[in-house]
This record gives structure tokens, C-alpha cells and sequence, in this order.
């Protein structure tokens, strides 16, 4: 496979991963309480920030997304000769869907034993340009880059829209009110057969 087809493919994934950036979830749960206090969501934001910020610069940009496309590339590419093969591509492809469902198995158990977590075949991915989007939200002054006190102030807006009693935590039904929200905004699927 092309060198530059597979490194944009792969910074068009890594700016997928944005997508989550902000949202106040499980992991955030420091204590373990099943609820998610400003503070535990904000440590967790910046947390995120630190580990996107690739060059460790302060400010999430191009240059952060290129490093991070150039580390994924190099672990696809393990015979390490600067080109990936279609049977490296396709073993990187399928150890990110093992990696993907065991989160997924994995959350499901934290949640009590949610039945979800036990559809491995159910696609685990698709926040697609979603995190484009909130990445150019959390630009509040367009200069294509997002520094940590943008993030942050995305991170604390993203907590407020949850935590809709406004008693500074998002409980578990907060938390499912948030995800039903998200579920019934998306858009329906394309019409199958549709020319």
C-alpha cells in the first residue's frame, strides 16, 4: 500500500479519536462511586489532552496529528521497510477490532452486566467526523489548532450539558440521559438499494 495514502488514512483515524475528548465517562470515575464529579471529568480531559499532545507543545495542531500518524504507522509496518503490506494492514485492522470489543466486554461488565457487551459483531467505532467537529467546537478562535485552555473549556461546557441538575455530578442516569440524547440525534441510515 502507498506510503501517503496509508499516513493519511491513518491521521484522518487519529483525529477520530478526539471525539470522546470531553465526554465525562466512566473512566473518569476516580473513586469508583458511579459518578462523575467536575473535577474527576476535568482531570480526565487533561489527561486526554496530555496524551494527544503528541510534541507536548500545549496546543493539539497538524503537527501533533502528523506525529501521531507517523507512530501508527510505524507499528502497522512490522517488518519495518517503510511500506505496508496488505496482510500488516489487515492483522493491524483486526487487532484494533479485538482491542475495540474487549473495551466494549469490558465496559459492558462495569455497567452490571449490560447484554450489549455481549454483541462482539455490533461495529464499535463510528464517531467519523465527529471528532473533527468537536475538535473545530473546542476552536473557539479558529487558528485550526486547540490549546489546553480551549480544551478544557470544552471539557467543563461538555460536563455542564450532562450534569443537568447542575449539582456539580453526572450520575449514571445523567449519563444514559446523555447517550439516549446522542443516539436519537444521529441520522438515519442511508436507504439500502438507494441510487
Amino acid at each position: 500500500m502507498d506510503r501517503t495514502k496509508i499516513i493519511a488514512a491513518v491521521l484522518a483515524a487519529s483525529l477520530t479519536t478526539a471525539a470522546l475528548y470531553a465526554a465525562p465517562g466512566m473512566k473518569a470515575d476516580a473513586d469508583g462511586d458511579k459518578n462523575v464529579t467536575k473535577t474527576e471529568a476535568l482531570a480526565q480531559a487533561d489527561a486526554r489532552f496530555s496524551k494527544m499532545d503528541v510534541n507536548g507543545d500545549g496546543t493539539l495542531n497538524s503537527a501533533d496529528r502528523t506525529a501521531m500518524a507517523k507512530k501508527h504507522f510505524a507499528e502497522m509496518d512490522s517488518d519495518k521497510n517503510g511500506a505496508i503490506s496488505e496482510s500488516e494492514f489487515l492483522a493491524a485492522h483486526e487487532a484494533r477490532i479485538a482491542e475495540r470489543r474487549d473495551r466494549h466486554v469490558q465496559r459492558a461488565g462495569q455497567s452490571n452486566g449490560d447484554a450489549k457487551g455481549d454483541r462482539p459483531e455490533r461495529h464499535m467505532g463510528g464517531h467519523g467526523r465527529g471528532g473533527m467537529k468537536m475538535l473545530a467546537l473546542a476552536d473557539t478562535n479558529g487558528d485550526k489548532a486547540v490549546t489546553q485552555a480551549e480544551f478544557r473549556k470544552a471539557a467543563e461546557v461538555r460536563f455542564a450539558k450532562a450534569d443537568t441538575d447542575n449539582d456539580g455530578t453526572i450520575t449514571a442516569a445523567e449519563r444514559k440521559s446523555m447517550r439516549k440524547d446522542r443516539w436519537d440525534r444521529r441520522p438515519p441510515p442511508p436507504e439500502s438499494g438507494a441510487e
